[in-house]
């Protein structure tokens, strides 16, 4: 692991959920308190959504929502009440319970047809809140990421076109073996931000996670790998299962 980097195996997937939401809470009230806002983008999936609802059970009182924004790092192809939606999951568990402004929620205009022109509209849309000068990348606060079995993560699947992107933001990246357009932060975005953390609960996660720290196998195989934010702090947590397979030393 690179010297900003840190593994927490926790013990069961309540545990991860727990450490996850007081790092979410703790970044928020830092960020809150240094720069006036905080910024974070959301994931998709099922651990995320049980952090979302732990969230909104037991913090909804205490988190100062009207200055945290919510992004997308990542969208399906999908209308917004599509069952497959990362939004409407994350509006279902966590931003429809709590009070936020709802100018506060930016979702990824995915009912457009057109997955290039979504991608583009929400890139301007991240641009604009930001308000960067040409050729800079935004500083998240926060970035929560997931990981699959195949090593992906957001929508950066193995071997796919986005893994090279070096300038833009979001892009539709096409994933043959899905045969559909995913919308997706870059990785220049990502490894931009101040702090990324790792979802990883799971068995079936634990070969990804054991080649992500021990294996071998370039980044281009395993898009997890090709996180380090550069000038942020990356967090791994990973339950026994996902950490399963992990050497002694990782």
């Amino acid at each position: 692991m690179s010297a900003n980097a840190e593994l927490r195996k926790l013990t069961t997937p309540q545990d991860l959920f727990q450490a996850a939401a007081e790092e979410l809470i703790h970044a928020a009230e830092k960020a809150v308190t240094e720069r006036g806002r905080f910024t974070i983008a959301l994931s998709g999936g099922s651990t995320p959504r049980n952090l979302y609802t732990l969230i909104a059970a037991n913090a909804s009182s205490s988190l100062p929502w009207n200055q945290m924004f919510f992004f997308f790092g990542d969208e399906r192809h999908v209308p917004p009440d599509s069952p497959d939606s990362n939004f409407r999951m994350a509006n279902e568990s966590l931003l429809s319970k709590v009070p936020i402004p709802v100018e506060n929620i930016f979702r990824v205009p995915a009912e457009n047809p057109d997955a290039l022109a979504a991608a583009g509209a929400y890139e301007k849309t991240v641009k604009g809140f930001f308000a960067l000068p040409a050729g800079e990348f935004p500083h998240f606060d926060l970035i929560l990421l997931g990981m699959g079995p195949d090593g992906h993560t957001a929508s950066l699947f193995p071997e796919t076109a986005a893994l090279q992107e070096k300038s833009r933001l979001v892009v539709a990246n096409w994933v043959e073996k899905l045969n559909t357009y995913r919308i997706t932060f870059t990785l220049p975005l990502i490894n931009a931000a101040w702090r990324v953390m790792f979802l990883v609960s799971g068995i079936d996660k634990a070969p990804a996670l054991h080649e992500v720290f021990d294996g071998k196998e370039p980044g281009e195989k395993y898009p997890s790998k090709l996180v380090h934010p550069a000038d942020g702090n990356l967090i791994w947590l990973a339950d026994r299962a996902a950490a399963s397979e992990l050497s002694a030393a990782a």
